[in-house]
């Protein structure tokens, strides 16, 4: 792995703010930061030099909804494993991302700082985090995974037990969920993700259920704000999408439901929207061999085929749609999937954008990620091919990207 000053030459210039390619462009990379972008030749001393050959240079992808520590697709199961074992097993996950070209990745509930010290002491390979701890979830919500024959006497599978592998805490009530969102936030969590509606890989809440209560949420996202930072929410119906957007909630995840009623609402409070259409392809797919519970297969066909009226509502609404894929278990591998299916209703242009610039505004790092411009963090790929002309050469894994840098390090070459 190369610090230091980079120099690549030769590239074609993928901006996610134009509709085509720009021509030959050099890239000047000190330390993590990018100095110079330029359309004609640079020049810099002692730097490494990388020939993209006409290849596109474009910035490193961003999915805002993964689960790094989702080992198994049946996580009430997981929930049980042992804590070293789902660590070791989120190693090849985060490593697998960032061959695919996600150098950021949003964990939208499981992994905690501990994940991000290990990347940064070179540990182990992998996107940058921002890690949501531990969701916060009500009794019988999402994050319930309790099933119907245990007696509800604690909160945890074990209240004395540190899991590694619970997605989600149960917590119930203004005053425990002002506390629950405080020790995830005291303990390392970038953000707090919530369950404001039913979900597929919980056992006992249909997905039309409430999740939490108005006066619930409102309390949550005021402790985020008060650390300066905001609150995802899990949620799949109109009435569910649209109370949580009133109550200040910054992003809907997944809203396969919505519709023009309730994406006009987020429009309008500024509410972005996190659609994870691949995970569906692949509950339905390869779920039930895999260990998905049967009554969670059952309630996939209820969203799956939502998807893509989805995108098409939200992009009527104007409202914005970051790129989120939320894959568990072996389902992993088909994280580019989401680029495929999106292009059914978007054009190339709007789904590279919802990975990259969308992506950056969401995460309040505007000015660092999704972009190639000066003072931006030196994350970038070179691909074989023209992503604004055909998705394809993002598919797969990693294939058509020879290289990947993340803050200004060569984490991948295959030139």
């Amino acid at each position: 792995m190369i610090r230091n000053t980079t120099l690549i030459k030769n590239a074609r210039l993928l901006d996610p703010l134009q509709a085509e390619l720009l021509d030959r462009h050099d890239l000047l990379i000190e330390g993590d930061t990018i100095r110079e972008v330029s359309d004609r030749p640079l020049a810099a001393g002692h730097a490494r030099v990388i020939d993209a050959g006409g290849r596109t240079v474009m910035p490193g992808l961003i999915d805002l909804h993964v689960h790094v520590i989702a080992v198994e697709l049946n996580l009430a199961l997981q929930a049980h494993l042992p804590n070293v074992l789902v660590t070791l097993r989120s190693v090849p996950i985060l490593r697998g991302m960032l061959r695919r070209g996600f150098t950021t990745v949003r964990d939208a509930g499981g992994a905690g700082a501990a994940f991000k010290q290990a990347m940064e002491a070179g540990l182990i390979q992998g996107p940058r985090l921002f890690v949501s701890g531990r969701a916060l979830s009500q009794t019988g919500g999402h994050g319930d995974a309790r099933a119907r024959s245990d007696y509800l006497t604690a909160a945890s599978l074990c209240p004395n037990c540190a899991r590694v592998g619970e997605i989600a805490r149960v917590a119930d009530g203004v005053d425990a969920v002002r506390k629950a969102a405080r020790e995830e936030l005291q303990m390392g969590a970038d953000q707090i993700k919530i369950m404001a509606s039913g979900g597929v890989a919980s056992p006992t809440d249909p997905i039309e259920a409430f999740g939490y209560s108005e006066d619930e949420i409102r309390a949550i996202v005021a402790e985020a704000a008060g650390r300066q930072t905001y609150v995802l929410a899990h949620a799949y119906t109109p009435a569910t999408i649209a109370r949580a957007a009133r109550c200040g909630v910054r992003s809907i995840e997944h809203a396969n439901r919505v519709d023009a009623q309730s994406a006009g609402v987020m429009a309008q409070c500024g509410t972005y929207a996190v659609p994870t259409l691949v995970t569906y392809d692949a509950l339905a797919t390869e779920g039930a061999s895999l260990g998905l519970p049967p009554a969670s297969v059952a309630k996939v066909a209820e969203v799956r085929d939502a998807g893509l009226r989805a995108l098409e509502i939200l992009k009527a609404a104007g409202v914005p749609m970051g790129f989120g894929t939320d894959l568990l278990g072996a389902s992993h591998r088909l994280q580019s999937d989401e680029f495929r299916l999106r292009t059914q209703v978007l054009s190339p242009a709007e789904v590279i954008a919802s990975a990259t610039v969308v992506g950056a505004e969401l995460l309040g790092m505007g000015q660092r990620l999704g972009r190639l411009a000066p003072g931006a963090l030196a994350d970038l790929l070179l691909v074989d091919g023209n992503p604004l002309r055909s998705i394809d050469c993002l598919l797969g894994q990693g294939e058509h990207i020879p290289l990947v840098m993340k803050g200004g390090v060569v984490e991948f070459q295959a030139l």
